[in-house]
């Protein structure tokens, strides 16, 4: 058993250890149940389950938030290898990642050449780590997008 300070107290029989909580008013809080004998706390059963939940928020996967990258029509072959780079680390830490193309202006007329340009990107990106595609290459009003996630 482990008091509201940290410190361990020992192992009690459970009369003996509910009476100890009653008499600090605090709650008898069972941490886990795995191991013989269980492993309890003394302290405010209010406040753990608050810990608890506050924890699981901090723990949430990343895998719903999407983070973007952004290349353009006329980018060079170096900034393109950066902006892979980039997606990469996104990847890594398991984040989903929106690719976009944006197009201005005479560069709608070019779809074939901008598609062009995402391939690239996506070979440049296949080289430095696996990736599957969430949502395929899709026409936008603004240029062309798409969703990968780590495989």
């Amino acid at each position: 058993m482990i008091d509201e300070t940290g410190k361990q107290l020992g192992v009690f029989p459970l009369e003996e250890a509910l009476r100890l909580a009653q008499e600090r008013n605090l709650d008898l809080i069972q941490v886990t149940e795995k191991v013989e004998p269980p492993v309890c706390k003394l302290g405010d059963y209010g406040k753990y389950l608050y810990s608890l939940e506050k924890k699981e928020k901090t723990t949430k996967t990343k895998a719903g938030e999407i983070k973007g990258v952004r290349i353009s029509f006329a980018i060079s072959p170096h900034d393109l290898e950066t902006k892979a780079k980039m997606a990469e680390k996104f990847l890594k830490k398991g984040y989903r990642v929106r690719v976009e193309l944006i197009l201005k202006g005479r560069q709608k007329a070019l779809g074939d050449f901008a598609k062009g340009k995402m391939n690239q990107f996506l070979e440049t990106l296949g080289k430095l780590t696996p990736f599957k595609t969430e949502r395929d290459l899709k026409r936008e009003p603004r240029g062309f997008t798409m969703i990968i996630t780590k495989q």
